[in-house]
């Protein structure tokens, strides 16, 4: 299966800085990910911390 381009930290940090309240549309623009791939990271893994996101986002893979 590929890897990611993104890591645990990156995944977990765009997930807060929404939460924070900052738009969608500008999350996803900036690293350059679809709507579709951030709202399955908040799926997979929102509200999770780190060590908790790589095991979810390692088991998914």
């Amino acid at each position: 299966m590929r890897k990611s381009r993104f890591s645990e930290e990156q995944i977990i940090q765009a997930l807060r800085k929404q939460e924070a309240g900052t738009r969608t549309a500008d999350r996803t623009r900036r690293p350059g990910i679809s709507d579709q791939t951030f709202y399955r990271w908040k799926t997979q893994v929102g509200g999770l911390e780190v060590s908790d996101a790589r095991k979810v986002l390692i088991r998914s893979k």
